[in-house]
């Protein structure tokens, strides 16, 4: 229970982030005007390709690793405080560009904004994505196997819990307070996840895999590395289906989640009206993450995932045949929110139920480099999508369905597969 207490503390730290500098960045952009291309290449491909270079290198190094500490903690300790800065680093950049806009009038406003916004951008995505590869690894290593879904249904339960603090009382302020609000995340995510990494303790692993005795030049061995991670990720044609559904899964709600605010702008969605509706989706979500969680537990997530990816593929359908103004906008929102949650909740476990154990990490970095190939394009060409059609915000609905029907036709796939690899009783990963 104090493991739980502990993790469940991070997670809140850590979804009061993600709640928090997403969503606020995304409204700071879509105020100054950027370009629907550059807006989907910061939001989404720039950490994309971030995910892409780091993640696998620290996901491996993570495995390997094996100090006083453990094996994942050492890490979190040290991007945490990186993490925090960024944070309010972005939360100064209006102060920070009416300084540089200054010393350089004839430069338009919302460039000025953007070059200093990425700077503190890209120390918050470096942190977030070397903090993220290794949290799920810590997750692994600590809960029960048999505990996973429940857990991970309150995993998502305090995540929407601040959801629903961060969007009903605080989001509204986004347009006079939005200094403030993320100096105070910034300040509380540090604090709060550094206490985490000194209380949680890891447990005994088994020794890594030894080093070459002939001790060859760097480059070698990191050649060597490389050849070693390709063959044992990717020689299995079933964990190249995994990673394709996994990668897809995670595309279908990226449409919608990317260009929401500049889709709200334009209808004229008042911030107010945005933050309340984000807490209500929260709140029937929370009311079902646990229900949810235990679902997984009981049926396995590969058969929640296709039964969530066809409702979630329903109502994409509706939102691009009815959404016209703010009601309907609103309501479509919401349903998106209700149901990518649900499938949120119900894949959580995937990577744990399918994966080598001991070689969790590395596993999920391989799926990971899949995920970040689609998502570097997934931004960038919905929003050239949106400016070739003058503007037809509703295309991303379109967009979200077809791409969830690709999701559960690969979650199908691997499921099949699944059932071949001994099903729900007695399954074993193949390495």
């Amino acid at each position: 229970m104090m493991l739980f207490v502990w993790l469940l503390l991070g997670d809140f730290s850590w979804a009061m982030r993600e709640r928090s500098v997403g969503p606020l960045a995304s409204w700071y952009l879509s105020d100054l005007g950027v370009p629907n291309l550059y807006f989907g290449l910061i939001i989404s491909s720039f950490p994309a390709v971030i995910s892409l270079i780091l993640s696998p290198i620290i996901s491996v190094k993570s495995d390997r690793h094996r100090g006083r500490w453990g094996r994942r903690l050492p890490f979190l300790l040290f991007t945490t405080p990186i993490a925090a800065l960024g944070i309010i680093g972005i939360g100064i950049t209006p102060i920070v560009a009416r300084w540089v806009h200054s010393h350089f009038p004839s430069e338009h406003d919302w460039v000025i904004g953007v070059i200093c916004f990425a700077v503190f951008w890209a120390f918050f995505e470096f942190s977030t994505v070397a903090g993220q590869a290794v949290f799920g690894g810590l997750i692994n290593d600590v809960v029960p196997r048999e505990l996973l879904g429940r857990f991970f249904g309150l995993f998502r339960a305090v995540s929407l819990i601040d959801g629903i603090i961060f969007n009903y009382w605080v989001f509204g302020h986004a347009s006079t307070h939005f200094t403030l609000i993320l100096v105070v995340v910034g300040i509380f995510y540090g604090v709060s996840f550094m206490l985490v990494c000194l209380k949680v303790k890891e447990g005994e692993y088994p020794p890594p895999p030894p080093k070459d005795p002939n001790n060859p030049p760097l480059a070698l061995a990191f050649l060597r590395g490389v050849k070693t991670y390709v063959r044992e990720c990717y020689k299995s044609p079933y964990y190249l289906t995994v990673y394709v559904m996994i990668v897809v899964g995670k595309l279908t709600v990226m449409p919608v989640n990317i260009f929401v605010m500049p889709y709200a702008h334009k209808l004229g969605v008042s911030m107010d009206a945005y933050g309340k509706s984000m807490a209500l989706m929260f709140t029937i979500s929370l009311c079902l993450s646990y229900f949810l969680g235990w679902l997984v537990d009981k049926f396995h997530p590969l058969r929640m995932d296709m039964a969530v990816l066809t409702l979630y593929a329903l109502s994409m359908l509706w939102g691009f045949l009815f959404t016209h103004d703010q009601n309907s906008f609103l309501i479509s929102w919401v349903l998106h929110g209700v149901t990518s949650g649900c499938y949120f909740t119900t894949s959580a476990s995937l990577g744990l139920r399918l994966f080598p154990h001991n070689k969790f990490a590395q596993f999920a970095s391989a799926g990971g480099i899949f995920t970040a190939v689609g998502v570097i394009g997934i931004g960038p060409i919905v929003g050239t999508i949106i400016d070739v059609s003058g503007e037809q915000y509703r295309l991303v609905f379109l967009c979200g369905m077809v791409l969830a029907i690709s999701a559960l036709i690969m979650t199908f796939l691997v499921f099949r597969k699944f059932k071949q690899f001994g099903g729900d009783e007695g399954y074993v990963a193949p390495e």
